[in-house]
């Protein structure tokens, strides 16, 4: 009996690590495509038991949004997805609590990915 479980609890220990491979490789691609459009500016909000919001917003040459990403969950399935609403604005257009009136955590992180450090 305890070996099984000690064996169930090995299976699940490698599926985590698996499956946190993927969604790191999954990122990865996402935000390297996103870095290709122009500056990048990274947001992250959440804890240790909250949902966890991770923004990137690509500004081109005349600080307008060329693309997004926004990735928030718990679990590894957690996927990038884009923020079309805010495609098109310019920097100084874009507030948080407007773009997500409900969701402290995603205004949390994009209020941290539009304060790009320069140097």
């Amino acid at each position: 009996m305890v070996t099984a479980l000690i064996t169930v609890a090995a299976i699940a220990w490698i599926c985590q690590i698996a499956f946190g491979g993927w969604q790191i490789h999954r990122f990865n691609r996402a935000f390297d495509a996103l870095c290709q459009k122009g500056r990048v500016g990274v947001g992250r909000s959440g804890g240790r038991f909250k949902p966890r919001v991770v923004i990137a917003v690509a500004l081109d040459e005349n600080n307008n949004v060329c693309d997004s990403l926004l990735m928030r969950g718990i679990t590894v399935f957690a996927r990038p997805a884009k923020i079309q609403a805010i495609n098109g604005l310019s920097l100084k257009e874009l507030q948080p609590d407007v773009i997500f009136p409900h969701d402290p955590l995603c205004q949390n992180a994009l209020s941290l990915a539009l304060n790009l450090k320069h140097g």
